[in-house]
């Protein structure tokens, strides 16, 4: 569904991302974990179009996407939820729900989606006339990724999902996004600081240094793979 070919994506003279090739075939969830500043969000950047890559190639169901604006990456069925969650924090709950439909014209699968996502998240059905600048951080978490969803995306990037997040909200977290790549079929690729959760929900994993992918493997192997456990498991 999604392969990257030698990206190389640069911050002016910094160069962020490294000969970056993966790959991601429909219905996986993937994970890409890493330390702080190895080159995760910016893999993410560079997937969205919001920071081009300047070298290599990406392409999305085998059509090129390294060249192409936002807005058009998603209506091509990429959606992302950022790190930091950013809603719309004057927007209402169902508000920012219409915005991740924007680009959408079906007013009746909208109008199931917004119900499938309350199903989800019965919390935001409560608050669907809060504004979500008065929502919790993990009610805002579940927002971000509803938004997301109406956009019925077939990849969804998660930058970070668990940032700040107390322990029970990121486990429920975690089991919708299972339950979304499950119920939707829909691919998730999932970059988390905390790896041994993020390994435990993928069906593979990529590890990333200074910008480069160094090791690839199913996320079984990589859970006991010594040098992962030493250096991102903390065991």
């Amino acid at each position: 569904m999604l392969k990257l070919n030698n990206v190389q994506t640069f911050y002016g003279n910094i160069q962020a991302l490294k000969d970056v090739s993966m790959h991601i075939s429909e219905g996986e969830i993937i994970t890409l974990i890493g330390s702080n500043g190895a080159g995760k969000t910016t893999t993410l950047m560079s997937i969205c179009g919001i920071v081009p890559p300047m070298g290599g190639e990406i392409y999305f169901t085998e059509e090129p996407i390294h060249d192409m604006r936002p807005d058009k990456i998603v209506s091509l069925g990429i959606s992302q939820v950022p790190e930091g969650r950013h809603i719309f924090p004057f927007l209402t709950v169902t508000e920012n729900l219409d915005m991740g439909a924007f680009l959408r014209k079906d007013r009746d699968g909208i109008k199931e989606d917004m119900e499938y996502v309350f199903g989800l998240f019965p919390i935001l059905s409560e608050r669907r006339n809060q504004p979500g600048g008065t929502l919790s951080g993990g009610e805002q978490q579940m927002l971000a990724i509803s938004r997301a969803l109406m956009a019925r995306p077939r990849l969804m990037l998660l930058d970070e999902p668990s940032l700040g997040l107390a322990p029970i909200i990121v486990k429920q977290i975690f089991g919708i996004i299972r339950k979304i790549n499950a119920e939707q079929n829909t691919t998730i690729f999932l970059v988390e600081q905390n790896a041994n959760l993020a390994l435990k929900v993928a069906h593979r994993g990529y590890v990333m240094e200074n910008g480069r992918i160094t090791l690839t493997d199913s996320a079984e192997n990589l859970l006991s793979n010594e040098a992962v456990k030493k250096a991102y498991l903390g065991l």
